[in-house]
């Protein structure tokens, strides 16, 4: 087993899901109640980590980290180390393609939020921030946790985007999956099945909790 590579998944699953909380909320909100120019391309975009095969995806997030671009150049500079094939470049890849995830179901417990609630909120002086706070953000729960879980879970488990943005460095950049590909490429394949069946254990736990607060959450109305 494979500690260090599983403990730098959790790490690298519990940034991105932090670091896209506030971003998936601000995003799911805006896109679920505004309309403005370039929203169908805006949403077209965030998709696209859907469809793209994790290879295309990896190598223009390589590109946009290399030594040789503007943002790696810059980071080069600041931090005196190179920005792909690091763990540093592997949460900015992360967040990237797990935007969707993170978005998608919090635009839709979003727009499932009706007008009415929002303007008789208004109607009572509550400000915007009280809205949020305390109407929209409880009604949305059970979509904001669906997104945390499945972030989680989707980057615990990727596996093209991560080889080919942060290769295969031990305790830096070598993530679960990765180990599993190369226990699975050396025959071992008992060391394989039991990290699979760890990561299997760990997706398992984290969507049951999802679907268990989920179920308390839709049910504390009905008891109040």
């Amino acid at each position: 087993m494979d500690w260090s590579a599983l403990q730098l998944s959790l790490t690298l699953s519990l940034w991105t899901m932090l670091i896209l909380l506030p971003l998936g909320v601000w995003l799911g909100r805006l896109l679920a109640w505004r309309d403005f120019a370039g929203k169908s391309i805006v949403e077209a975009l965030l998709t696209l980590p859907l469809v793209l095969p994790p290879t295309v995806l990896g190598f223009y997030l390589l590109v946009a980290l290399g030594s040789r671009s503007p943002l790696g150049q810059a980071y080069e500079a600041l931090f005196g180390q190179q920005l792909s094939f690091s763990f540093s470049g592997l949460l900015i890849a992360s967040l990237i393609f797990n935007l969707p995830f993170a978005v998608q179901p919090m635009q839709r417990a979003f727009e499932a939020i009706p007008q009415e609630v929002r303007e008789a909120a208004r109607c009572c002086g509550l400000s915007p921030w009280r809205i949020l706070h305390r109407i929209e953000l409880p009604l949305a729960w059970p979509g904001i946790l669906s997104a945390l879980v499945l972030t989680f879970a989707h980057t615990l488990g990727e596996f093209g985007v991560v080889l080919m943005v942060g290769g295969n460095i031990p305790g830096e950049t070598r993530t679960i999956a990765i180990a599993i590909y190369d226990r699975v490429q050396a025959f071992d394949n008992h060391a394989a099945a039991v990290m699979s069946a760890v990561l299997l254990l760990i997706s398992l736990i984290a969507i049951s909790l999802s679907y268990f607060a989920g179920t308390r959450i839709h049910r504390e109305p009905h008891h109040a």
